[in-house]
């Protein structure tokens, strides 16, 4: 399936932040959707934002236009103030891009635990994340980073508990 660009991506002056205040705000917006429609559409939790302005997201190719770096570091900005973006690095080269909160990874985990009746039971990680019984679910590849983070906000709420195995770390879910 092939990923829908908006209107805007279309647009020149989309690729050149606005100087006007209110315009500027729904420009970052609609950034902020892309990038994060994008990134959902590709399943992908890292970015770099040298290898960024080469990508297809922030690069039109067929209207020559590419957002600048500096702009780019304004949306991802934009991101992180939302909660949908952390940097990996003080110089903020890299970052990890959360499309989806933990809390809802964790939520989306939990149904699929319950819908095939596999409360109190345990998982690697590997099998929950790669395993042949998640293929398909939304949460199937996901990293280990954002993983880990779903099941803590489950441990948290008390639906989980983060189990350390000989192999390495497992879940069990009540």
């Amino acid at each position: 399936m092939s990923f829908e660009w908006p209107w805007q991506y279309h647009f020149p002056p989309f690729f050149t932040l606005q100087p006007n205040v209110d315009t500027r705000q729904k420009q970052l917006a609609a950034w902020c959707s892309l990038v994060l429609s994008y990134c959902r559409h590709h399943k992908l939790y890292t970015l770099d934002v040298m290898e960024a302005q080469e990508s297809p997201v922030f690069n039109n190719k067929k209207m020559e236009r590419k957002l600048s770096v500096e702009a780019i570091q304004v949306v991802f900005e934009e991101l992180r103030k939302k909660g949908n973006l952390e940097w990996l690095d003080k110089n903020k080269t890299r970052c990890l891009v959360m499309w989806r909160q933990p809390e809802e990874w964790g939520k989306l985990m939990y149904q699929w635990v319950s819908k095939n009746g596999m409360v109190n039971s345990v998982f690697t990680l590997y099998e929950l994340s790669n395993g042949d019984d998640t293929h398909g679910e939304e949460f199937h590849g996901l990293e280990e980073w954002m993983l880990l983070r779903s099941l803590q906000a489950l441990q948290t709420d008390g639906k989980a508990e983060i189990i350390t195995m000989d192999d390495g770390k497992g879940v069990k879910f009540f």
